[in-house]
């Protein structure tokens, strides 16, 4: 997972990931860190767009898919498992609606949730799970 590291909301969600992730299936770059900035470029994206959640399906596989926005959040639900899963009910909803509302929260995060002055320090039982 790429997100935003001076994000409030960002890392209060890596943290609630880090808490629900029972098969310890993600890692974790920020996008202002040079693994970050790299992923996001190789496919194609702005490194200085902040307000881009990315998720990288496979990525130790020759074969990497990147998901983004609305569709980084129901990846990352799916592979959470039950009840997150549910969420995957949303995709009755055409993509620009979903990422129509994730726009939104995207661009109110730092008003609601704050901005750190630094990345998430993660506990010690999770460091292994970042990347950099």
């Amino acid at each position: 997972m790429l997100f935003d590291g001076v994000c409030g909301f960002c890392s209060r969600l890596v943290e609630f990931i880090l808490e629900h992730d029972r098969r310890a299936v993600f890692n974790f770059a920020s996008l202002q860190g040079a693994v970050g900035r790299t992923t996001v470029e190789r496919f194609g994206g702005d490194p200085e767009e902040l307000s881009t959640f990315h998720a990288l399906a496979n990525y130790r596989t020759s074969k990497p898919q990147m998901f983004s926005r609305s569709s980084a959040a129901l990846f990352v639900a799916r592979e959470l498992g039950w009840p997150w899963r549910a969420a995957l009910l949303a995709r009755v909803l055409p993509t620009s609606i979903l990422d129509w509302a994730y726009n939104v929260i995207a661009r109110n995060r730092y008003r609601v949730y704050g901005r750190r002055e630094q990345c998430l320090t993660p506990r010690p039982e999770f460091r292994g799970r970042f990347v950099e």
